[in-house]
């Protein structure tokens, strides 16, 4: 049976960063991916699924300096980003967060992302296993600490001292691995089931009439399809070729949804919710009603298959990790990244970064302390925004995105923009305090370490 210092499931953003900070300190490593191919990528890969692109800031929390970024991984630098409910609208044209990065974002090529993160683990002395999955994970104490043996699909076992669970947000590896230090009446899928903690997002690659194409401004549509966090986009990439696609809740059920008629991709015959490629279709013919479905052609030699592509994304507070066990949760499977701002490559890179480093030093049980440090703002703006949507209709996002308008339309702080917006601007500073109260200090949490039983 191979042995191993540190096992990593899953060879996604998180899981090679992990891989690639854990053989820098000299750990043995092995990375385990199930592999899924892509028309853009020769060999098989981890489920590299494009996502909105890379905000300024985002570098920093990836711990990078923005020159250690491949030009090739980079589509298109960004200047700002378009909001628009069903009649109203606001572009920001910068995130309000000190960087390093000089420009608002950039859409990058996540499959070539990948490979650079797995490149880089390579070189640093990782070993990839790449084509078969995880079926079981074992951990059991042995001589005062934990060995974790993993079974492969091909029969083949793996022990390791460390181990990261990186396998995204299907979690299929991670809600068992979890559960043998859960309370027999308590499973971890009944916190970070993909069916109740996930959304499905639906993208197609499209080519833009060139009088259309805004090829620096990422744009989102809000009240426009119901469902928690529910909205479509076009994100610009290169060569006038943008994604179209949305992002939605699983489940949602239309009998339940009020003021159905105020949301502009509905129609009065639907009796469930439309299909990501019907609803794309809408969007297209409501936005650009001169110009037919024709003058968007499919690029189909991008994307996972024919120019289009199906993902899950994690849209859920957090865990920690029971790290007392050796073993750390990172990216998508801990439900760290987030719907709300479309994935959460940084979150995941970062995370991974952590963890790799303390595992490969001995020092895993700092983990769940150490990426709070790092990244407990941005974890806890996303869920208080997630939490501010979770109640809105078209007539809120509207309201809501004019009011902005105005306060950025006002110079000086935040409080001032707000006064000078009147009592809207005021309504919105308070709604935001209001909800982010609740999580501070660490309540965005939602499993802790103490809740684990060793």
């Amino acid at each position: 049976m191979e042995r191993v210092d540190v096992a990593i499931v899953g060879g996604g953003p998180a899981g090679s960063s992990a891989a690639r900070a854990a053989a820098e300190r000299d750990a043995d490593v092995l990375v385990v991916e199930k592999g899924v191919p892509r028309v853009d990528r020769e060999r098989l890969g981890p489920d590299s699924t494009d996502a909105a692109g890379m905000l300024d800031y985002w570098v920093d929390l990836m711990d990078y300096e923005p020159e250690e970024i491949p030009d090739d991984i980079v589509l298109q630098e960004l200047d700002g980003a378009v909001f628009e409910g069903p009649s109203e609208s606001v572009t920001l044209r910068e995130t309000g967060i000190d960087a390093s990065y000089d420009e608002f974002g950039f859409a990058f090529h996540r499959a070539r992302f990948d490979d650079w993160l797995r490149e880089e683990a390579e070189v640093a002395g990782a070993s990839y296993e790449v084509g078969t999955s995880v079926n079981d994970v074992t951990s059991t104490f042995e001589q005062g600490s934990f060995v974790h043996t993993l079974t492969l699909a091909d029969g083949e076992q793996v022990e390791a001292d460390a181990l990261v669970l990186a396998d995204g947000p299907q979690r299929t590896v991670t809600i068992d691995a979890l559960d043998q230090f859960m309370p027999d009446d308590r499973s971890v899928a009944d916190i970070l089931g993909p069916d109740r903690a996930n959304h499905i997002a639906y993208q197609e690659h499209r080519r833009i009439p060139d009088e259309l194409f805004d090829e620096d401004l990422l744009k989102f549509w809000w009240g426009v399809i119901p469902g928690h966090t529910a909205y479509p986009w076009i994100f610009p990439n290169d060569d006038g070729v943008a994604r179209v696609g949305l992002t939605m809740p699983i489940g949602t059920d239309l009998g339940d949804v009020r003021n159905r008629g105020d949301y502009a991709l509905l129609e009065p015959d639907d009796e469930q919710v439309p299909p990501g490629r019907v609803y794309l279709r809408r969007l297209l013919e409501w936005r650009y009603p001169e110009y037919d479905l024709d003058d968007f052609p499919l690029v189909e030699d991008r994307g996972k298959r024919g120019g289009t592509e199906a993902y899950p994304i994690s849209s859920t507070r957090p865990i920690e990790s029971p790290t007392q066990a050796d073993i750390a949760v990172v990216g998508g499977a801990m439900g760290a990244t987030s719907a709300f701002h479309e994935g959460g490559d940084h979150v995941a890179v970062r995370t991974g970064k952590l963890a790799g480093r303390l595992a490969a030093t001995d020092r895993l049980r700092r983990y769940n302390r150490a990426w709070q440090r790092a990244l407990g703002d941005e974890v806890l703006r996303n869920v208080t925004l997630a939490e501010l949507a979770r109640d809105m209709e078209p007539s809120d996002w509207d309201e809501t995105f004019a009011t902005v308008d105005r306060m950025l339309s006002i110079e000086g702080s935040r409080y001032r923009q707000a006064l000078g917006a009147g009592l809207s601007g005021l309504s919105v500073v308070a709604r935001y305090r209001w909800h982010r109260r609740k999580f501070r200090d660490g309540k965005y949490v939602q499993l802790h370490e103490s809740e684990y039983v060793l």
